[in-house]
């Protein structure tokens, strides 16, 4: 495996964020352009847990796993980043929003 080859450590780090809106929490996975909504930030953050798992599963070891390369590409678009950006500069001055960062979910080999 070449220098090129090796997988770094951020790429290992799904970029992701919540906000409150009208009474509920929106949280998204913008690495992979998922979304998951719930009464609380805790709720939507593990309602976006498990469907970040589910998905990297999916692609990785289940029925999915032809279009792998596509789906671990899948991003969300421009203007979600824009937001998430803005979000990590300000976070300390508006509780309604939070970025966050979730490991992407892997097992080492002979673990699972």
């Amino acid at each position: 495996m070449g220098l090129r080859d090796r997988i770094r450590p951020q790429q290992l780090v799904l970029r992701c964020y919540a906000e409150a809106v009208g009474g509920q929490w929106q949280a998204f996975c913008l690495d992979f352009d998922l979304a998951a909504q719930a009464d609380t930030f805790d709720a939507a953050r593990a309602k976006l847990d498990a469907m970040i798992n589910e998905y990297v599963y999916d692609a990785l070891a289940g029925e999915d796993r032809e279009h792998a390369q596509a789906l671990l590409r899948r991003r969300s678009p421009w203007w979600m980043w824009g937001r998430y950006y803005w979000q990590t500069w300000r976070k300390r001055m508006d509780p309604t929003r939070r970025p966050f960062r979730e490991p992407i979910p892997l097992v080492p080999a002979g673990h699972a």
